[in-house]
């Protein structure tokens, strides 16, 4: 028999290593096998008894030491000790011929995913390579589990690929993986692959395959996978085919899920919240409102999903007695004390208009979460209420409670619906000293500053982000329309299209640029893209393309456009009525007005106003009477100031002015300058000086830096020869500030009275001077009567074509082709001076003019307007 020899190893710095025949000091030995310092003082390995060969050495480890060295090292690993666990596992594996078992690698690599140790888990997977450790399915998935858990997807990817016999756990986690950072479709791919492989699905498998293939859209294979469930058994399995009802919900198969449902012989709590929460989604909040009231009263148990999902429907529902309903069913169930629960019941009365409750819940709150504030803050500006909002964001910061995206994106909404630049601009530095910059928050920031008027902040901000998206670009693009700057929009809008492809948002934000500056060679190339992009479905978009050939004078295209359409809203209708309104065309407008009654179409605010316009301009005053009747007493619509301003329009082209001055003094609500003015040019055209004295007194108290209503008053005085009034008024009149423009070649050409950049200045001057001369031959001069001043005929005449639509239109005559119509628009009401020589070159040149002004079309023919007028 081999003779063989016991080791005992005690590993204290003071003992020694005893053999049978010799002493070796514990210092040297300790060298020579690497044991790591940090094992305590007092341990001892029991070694078990080995064969020890001639040739070897006497230090070399028994299979005793190694078995108790795993030991040491998991035992570590439970302790939740990585460091030491390492550690002992480098040093161990530094002894040649010594392993470290499978078990050992796992609880080590277990440790390493729940530390997030990403650094300590490599340095396993390099022990594991270096010793050609065999990868088999456990230590692969705990491999792969590490990388994944630590953020490493892509190392845990190689791990999986390279791991020969890969069981369904191993997949579903890659496949969960996946599908947990927004990889749905690689985790489609990884399914398909399994199913090549002949892997065989479990009910995980299917949970989380339903949940990609909805989020990608793929209801065809939704469909097949339905199959396999069925086929392999699991259509009773609660968890999959709940998510077989989601996956269903999500891709707006509302009735398939519903067969799902009804087919099922139990169902859980999840499965009705899943009901409940599918019908809210797609739009059907009643539904799901009843699958709660059944829930209810078949007495089964609701949970906090449950209430927090109803309350959810009771808010897309807007019914604040249904949430009422909820709010007391939860108190008896004690589901109030859940912050998150309060947190949607404050939601869902504010976005039912219910403050006062929404703020009830908000006190009532034992804790409240920066979700907390920002719903309230959120609800107060929905409402309006933007100065609540604003009170409570500062409150918030008192209390220490910091603001997150949510929360600043929802102040910002409430300054820019209360016009609150300055606090605006608080909230903004707020954001930098908080570096709160991100895309959503710059957005917000632009279009703040957009609806508060100042654009160069808005446009700061802009130039400042490093990445823009596409919200960013139609934000100040819209910007700028709003208020009332096209040029900027279409210089924008040209730099957008070198940087991002626009989208059907762009169109509709451009296009009332160049409806603004009548550019209808921008708005056919913004109309064919339209048609290239297959843009024409979006409602909204074609009532913007509608509107921009309206006020570019192409009614005829927009009526083809309309006639087109096979869905047409109130909107619709009323850019129609409108457009026949501005156009001159009264009759066609209140008869399209009537068609849109016969359509069931429901009236809003702005249909009655444009039908109104239409009755004014065309003098249809017993129209206008019966539309203002149906509007107040069938449509219970409250007036506002442009509907009292169509009416007293109304009146005063029916010459009935006492008539109306009487209708401004029963108005509800106070009358602004547009009421006053428009009595004041209804006393203009009747001549009746008295009163327009009355009338423009009450404007100058209102506004008195307004220049155009100085200079009404003064035609008035002039008309009837009061020629020291007209001096007096004439000391305190600065120089108009009005302007046209008209569009050649795809350029927009831009003249303001006095303003001689133009090249063709001298040739506009010289051939204006000689259509006066033909206007005294042909007896047009006796109605020069506007200008300012008892001058004598040749300085009025000359007044006269200093005006900027004049320009424009002299321009038109040098630059366009012979018989080519001359379209101009300008930003103020064109003078009386303008219009008649307007209607004289009109018939003695032979040439259609249109001219917009800031309230409608004049067409020019024949040495007649449309406006008759008016």
């Amino acid at each position: 028999m081999t003779k063989t020899t016991t080791f005992i190893f005690h590993l204290s710095p003071n003992h020694q290593i005893k053999t049978q025949n010799h002493l070796i000091r514990h210092k040297n030995v300790k060298h020579q096998l690497n044991f790591p310092s940090q094992l305590p003082s007092s341990t001892f390995i029991p070694i078990s008894p080995t064969k020890i060969p001639s040739t070897s050495s006497l230090i070399s480890p028994s299979n005793h030491q190694i078995t108790n060295h795993n030991a040491e090292i998991r035992k570590f690993c439970q302790l939740g000790n990585l460091q030491k666990a390492m550690d002992l596992a480098c040093n161990f594996e530094q002894v040649q011929d010594t392993v470290i078992d499978s078990k050992t690698y796992c609880d080590l690599l277990q440790l390493c995913a729940e530390s997030k140790a990403l650094h300590h888990g490599k340095q396993v997977h390099s022990l594991m390579i270096s010793r050609t450790i065999e990868i088999d399915s456990v230590l692969g998935s705990k491999l792969v589990f590490m990388y994944v858990s630590c953020g490493d997807l892509v190392n845990g990817r190689r791990v999986f690929d390279n791991v020969v016999s890969k069981n369904v756990f191993l997949w579903n986690f890659m496949m969960n993986a996946y599908a947990k950072i927004g990889e749905y479709e690689e985790s489609v791919c990884l399914f398909k692959l399994m199913q090549e492989l002949g892997v065989e699905p479990d009910s995980y498998t299917f949970t989380c395959m339903f949940k990609c293939v909805a989020a990608i859209g793929d209801g065809g294979l939704g469909l097949v996978m339905h199959g396999s469930v069925l086929k392999l058994g699991f259509g009773f399995d609660n968890t999959v085919v709940n998510s077989l009802i989601a996956f269903y919900f999500k891709c707006g198969s509302v009735d398939n899920a519903c067969k799902v449902f009804v087919k099922m012989p139990d169902r859980d709590v999840v499965t009705l919240n899943c009901m409940i929460s599918g019908y809210v989604a797609n739009g059907l909040a009643e539904k799901g409102f009843e699958v709660f009231k059944e829930m209810v009263g078949c007495k089964v148990s609701v949970d906090l999903s449950t209430m927090v999902i109803v309350v959810a429907a009771c808010a897309s529902m807007g019914g604040v007695s249904s949430g009422r309903m909820v709010h007391a069913y939860a108190v008896k169930g004690g589901f109030d004390e859940k912050m998150k629960f309060s947190n949607t019941l404050l939601d869902m009365y504010s976005k039912c208009g219910d403050m006062d409750s929404a703020l009830k819940v908000f006190k009532n709150m034992n804790e409240r979460s920066v979700v907390s504030w920002t719903s309230m803050i959120a609800g107060y500006a929905r409402v309006g209420k933007s100065d609540d909002a604003i009170n409570l964001f500062l409150e918030m910061k008192k209390e220490g409670v910091k603001p997150d995206t949510f929360t600043v994106t929802s102040i910002l909404h409430a300054c820019a619906s209360n016009g609150s630049l300055e606090k605006g601009k608080e909230v903004h530095s707020y954001i930098t000293e908080n570096k709160m910059q991100s895309l959503v928050v710059c957005n917000a920031l632009m279009d703040m500053y957009a609806k508060c008027g100042s654009m160069e902040d808005a446009y700061s901000v802009f130039s400042d982000m490093v990445f823009k998206d596409i919200v960013s670009w139609n934000t100040m693009i819209g910007g700028y329309s709003k208020n009332s700057l096209p040029n900027e929009a279409l210089d924008l809008f040209t730099k957008m299209q070198r940087e991002i492809t626009p989208d059907n948002v762009t169109m509709t934000c451009i296009l009332p640029a160049c409806a603004s500056l009548a550019a209808l060679n921008k708005g056919r190339e913004i109309h064919g893209h339209i048609l290239r992009k297959g843009l024409t479905s979006d409602l909204y978009l074609v009532n913007t393309l509608v509107d921009m050939y309206v006020k570019c004078d192409r009614l005829f295209i927009a009526k083809s456009l309309f006639d087109l359409m096979t869905v047409k809203d109130v909107v619709t209708w009323t850019v129609m009525i409108a457009g026949y309104c501005i156009h001159g065309f009264g009759h066609e407008a209140v008869l399209a007005f009537k068609k849109m009654q016969e359509k069931g179409i429901k009236f809003n605010e702005a249909s009655f106003t444009s039908v109104l316009h239409a009755c004014s301009h065309s003098g249809l005053v017993q129209e206008g009477w019966k539309f203002y009747n149906l509007m107040v007493n069938d449509y219970k619509i409250e007036p506002k100031l442009e509907h009292y301003g169509c009416m007293v329009d109304l009146l005063c082209r029916g010459g009935k002015l006492s008539e109306a001055y009487k209708f401004i003094k029963k108005m509800t609500i106070k009358p602004d300058v547009t009421i006053w003015g428009a009595l004041l040019c209804g006393c203009r055209f009747h001549h009746d000086v008295k009163l327009a004295e009355i009338v423009a007194e009450k404007i100058f108290e209102l506004e008195p830096e307004n220049m155009e209503y100085y200079m009404l008053l003064a035609d008035i005085y002039s008309e009837t020869e009061k020629w020291e009034e007209v001096k007096t008024l004439r000391n305190g009149i600065r120089n108009n500030t009005g302007c046209s423009w008209i569009e050649i070649k795809g350029k927009v050409n831009i003249f303001v009275a006095g303003n001689k950049d133009n090249p063709e200045a001298k040739k506009i001057e010289s051939l204006l001077e000689n259509l006066r001369m033909e206007m005294n031959k042909d007896g047009f001069s006796r109605k020069l009567k506007y200008a300012l001043a008892d001058k004598n005929d040749m300085e009025k005449e000359s007044a006269v074509c200093g005006h900027s639509e004049m320009l424009a239109v002299g321009f038109g005559l040098l630059t366009l082709p012979p018989g080519r119509t001359i379209r101009v628009t300008k930003n103020v009401k064109v003078c009386g001076d303008c219009h008649e020589m307007a209607k004289f070159i009109s018939k003695n040149v032979g040439r259609q003019i249109v001219l917009r002004d800031c309230n409608r079309f004049h067409h020019f023919k024949d040495g007649f307007c449309s406006c008759r007028g008016c």
